[in-house]
């Protein structure tokens, strides 16, 4: 397995609530797109729907594409997962959609980790545990 750490530029992050209840809590919908910055990873954009707590904290599922070269192969692969912020920190936690790789990327499989705070906008660190076929 290969690891690979790197900081995606958020370009944008459209969110809006779908859902809001009387008592404070919401269900939202983020359309987010990002930019790469040089080391493999060119792009990405994911969807995310979130469930916000009436005290700001929130727990949400994704789905990302990612596209770049790795390991001297290029093409595109999905992340998929599930995560949490807690008023501070998001932390989220990734696995690669089997089959889902196209190009030099056909049977990658792996992992992934986000955790970023305020302090890391407008960057999203990603750190991408991977084996390609």
């Amino acid at each position: 397995m290969t690891k690979l750490t790197t900081k995606l530029e958020i370009k944008s992050w459209d969110e809006h609530p779908y859902r809001e209840l009387d008592d404070g809590r919401k269900f939202t919908k983020a359309d987010v797109t990002l930019v790469g910055t040089g080391d493999g990873i060119e792009a990405g954009s994911f969807e995310s729907i979130m469930f916000y707590r009436t005290d700001g904290t929130a727990e949400y599922v994704t789905v990302m594409q990612v596209t770049g070269s790795l390991d001297g192969k290029s093409g595109d692969f999905v992340l998929r997962g599930n995560g949490s912020f807690d008023g501070t920190s998001a932390r989220g936690e990734m696995e690669i959609v089997p089959t889902s790789g196209t190009g030099g990327f056909t049977g990658i499989t792996g992992t992934a980790t986000s955790v970023s705070t305020h302090d890391d906008y407008p960057h999203m660190p990603l750190e991408i545990t991977y084996s390609l076929a």
